[in-house]
């Protein structure tokens, strides 16, 4: 599987059709190929500056979100590189606070792509790669960077010294790749993905966790230990909880009361408690309470329970309902969505790539479905209707089942892939900045 990448800069897009055509690294692992292409652009990952490195299955996005939103308050310039991107590639890196334009983003990936074409790197590799030679060139004051996948063999997992590294959400996700049999490696699932994600530790950075269930948690204390890296996890080393008047958080620092986040959904709490927890347990960035504050009230992460604005797809007759948007695709994101949506009917309309289980979805979200649609994910095997049960309908596009819904003002959620809510957001006219 490819991500899918489009723009309407001939000069960009050329670029783009050069990434498109790389090799799937099948059964390839380890990091040889990222390190050899950095050292050909002069080994950028070694002049970052101070860097927040997230992984997780979900929630690494929204607290790599939380991240740079508390940063900015602060008054500081931060590069972050995040992944997939939803409407357009630029998304990925971010440089001094702004998306990389299309000339600069142009002209990196022509040079990124001529130094390594007989190194046969993947498309991620060359984004990675692409992203930390222009963080090495730009000043900042930090720099925030999402683990694409896993941890352990992930192209950012080059980055040797980390400020913090941060570990959110864990579930199963991505079996293929994360749970393919390896002698030495746990053989519990959950505690399997603990170990991958747990692999970007590094000597002398502290190790920042939410609360895992005890297989979890015993393979990050194992990683930490044998990395010599400080080890702070949400119920031991620090607390976090809320209430009315908002986020209560706690270490050996103090205590702090914080506004709730206004990303939808009770799951984001956990993630800015996880961001400030990060912040305040490692000694190369200060950022001050107000900021902190700040941040929660001002980070935006499109597609993660996202009420659609005002646009070309949700103004057209669909005026009379709410229409959210989520890329989730896995258990641990349908969860989140069962739980937000409890005790209210909706429409669900879904596309999930054919690797996927529907159940995830389905499942968590049982109670609260009026009618389902199933929608193709454009450039991307997907599941068909069948796949999802005998009341389970289908429709050509997101348009389509939006225009067969009955009249009733029920809310849509549009959710099971992040490829499908990116189509959304364009298709709307809202694109991501």
């Amino acid at each position: 599987m490819k991500d899918f990448a489009t723009s309407s800069d001939p000069a960009v897009q050329a670029q783009l059709d050069r990434l498109a055509a790389l090799s799937v690294p099948n059964g390839r692992l380890g990091l040889g190929t990222i390190r050899a292409l950095l050292a050909r652009l002069g080994d950028p990952h070694k002049r970052l500056p101070p860097v927040l490195h997230v992984a997780g299955t979900n929630g690494k996005g929204s607290t790599c979100a939380f991240l740079r939103a508390m940063l900015e308050a602060d008054g500081q310039r931060v590069h972050m590189t995040t992944s997939p991107h939803l409407v357009r590639y630029n998304e990925r890196i971010r440089v001094a606070g702004e998306l990389i334009s299309d000339g600069r983003l142009a002209t990196l990936l022509e040079e990124v792509l001529d130094l390594g074409d007989d190194l046969a790197p993947s498309f991620f590799e060359v984004t990675i790669a692409a992203a930390f030679t222009e963080f090495a060139r730009v000043p900042a004051d930090a720099c925030v960077v999402e683990v694409g996948l896993g941890g352990r063999f992930d192209a950012t997992n080059v980055i040797e010294n980390p400020a913090a590294c941060a570990i959110a959400a864990l579930g199963i996700d991505h079996e293929r790749f994360l749970l393919a049999p390896e002698e030495g490696a746990p053989q519990v699932p959950l505690a399997r993905i603990a170990f991958e994600k747990a692999g970007i530790v590094k000597p002398g950075a502290s190790l920042v966790t939410l609360s895992h269930p005890t297989e979890a948690q015993a393979e990050i204390k194992r990683a930490a230990l044998a990395a010599g890296a400080s080890l702070a996890m949400r119920g031991r080393d620090w607390h976090s909880s809320t209430s009315g008047i908002g986020l209560h958080y706690a270490d050996r620092h103090g205590e702090l009361v914080l506004p709730l986040p206004t990303l939808p959904g009770a799951h984001q709490a956990e993630n800015a408690a996880l961001a400030v927890a990060t912040l305040r347990h490692q000694d190369f960035i200060t950022v001050s309470h107000d900021a902190m504050a700040a941040g929660i009230r001002a980070a935006d992460w499109p597609a993660r329970l996202q009420r659609l604005a005002p646009g070309a797809l949700s103004s057209a007759g669909f005026a009379d309902r709410p229409i959210w948007l989520d890329g989730g695709h896995n258990p641990s994101a349908g969860e989140a969505l069962g739980q937000h949506f409890t005790g209210q009917r909706l429409h669900l309309i879904v596309g999930m790539l054919d690797a996927k289980d529907p159940r995830a979805l389905t499942g968590p979200l049982a109670g609260s479905i009026a009618s389902l649609t199933v929608v193709p994910v454009p450039g991307h095997d997907c599941h068909p209707a069948s796949a999802f049960g005998a009341d389970a309908g289908a429709a050509p596009d997101v348009p389509t089942a939006l225009a067969a819904l009955p009249h009733d003002g029920l809310p849509v959620l549009v959710s099971g892939s992040l490829y499908l809510a990116g189509e959304v957001l364009r298709l709307n006219g809202t694109i991501p900045e």
